[in-house]
């Protein structure tokens, strides 16, 4: 069910995060630094998926993201920090399917901005048990991934893994079954994807499809559906 002032956070969500995605992303695209590869490694460069195409998908991506997020979170507290990862979320997600390459000068700086929302969201609300559950679902998210990556290095990116604490953090505070419903749905999308396109034989089963924005889009679903999952799990 929507939020209480439900049509009123939609459009800030889809003002405020699509005008500053499709601005920051192209300049986050020519301004970060490229990193460093391992011998044999190629990728292509940022700067040069920084064009009005990336305005538009960026844009585009984070003024639907912060349109659900703010139909179904409503004014809430913790919206604002919501509203952050949709804009370094629709980034990330289009400079991941371009690149392959999930940026920590993007990333870890997400990581302070979204706590810090969190908290204040503690803060203002009185809900520290949120934030206790934020600060272990991360920690959770992390380390399954971190795990992951360290098993299967080929299939896990530790871009992921570094996504994987930032979303776990967020989903935590609105609540176990939005956690495990947004983390690991994005693997379910990913399998399914994978499957279709090696079937259609558009890719082998050597090549790695970019998992940042299923991750995204499973974190997004997460707040949308996690809730219904969780009291249709409980019975």
């Amino acid at each position: 069910m929507p939020a209480d002032n439900a049509v009123l956070a939609a459009g800030i969500g889809v003002v405020l995060c699509g005008s500053a995605a499709a601005v920051l992303g192209p300049w986050l695209m020519r301004n970060i630094p490229e990193p460093v590869l391992e011998e044999g490694e190629t990728k292509v460069p940022y700067a040069s998926v920084a064009g009005r195409q990336a305005a538009y998908w960026c844009g585009g991506l984070a003024a639907v993201s912060g349109g659900l997020l703010g139909w179904m979170l409503g004014l809430d507290a913790v919206l604002p920090a919501w509203l952050v990862l949709a804009v370094a979320g629709a980034v990330l997600g289009y400079i991941d399917a371009r690149t392959r390459f999930l940026p920590s000068v993007i990333i870890w700086p997400t990581y302070v901005v979204v706590a810090a929302g969190l908290l204040a969201a503690a803060v203002a609300t009185g809900e520290w048990g949120s934030l206790r559950r934020a600060v272990i679902a991360g920690a959770i998210g992390f380390a399954v991934f971190y795990v992951l990556w360290f098993a299967f290095p080929r299939g896990v990116g530790f871009g992921d893994v570094r996504l994987s604490g930032l979303l776990g953090m967020a989903l935590g505070w609105l609540g176990w079954g939005q956690f495990a419903a947004g983390l690991y749905g994005g693997f379910f999308l990913g399998a399914i994807v994978g499957i279709v396109l090696i079937a259609a034989r558009v890719m082998t089963r050597k090549q790695m499809v970019p998992f940042g924005p299923f991750m995204l889009i499973g974190a997004l679903a997460g707040v949308l559906l996690g809730a219904p999952l969780e009291r249709l799990y409980a019975g």
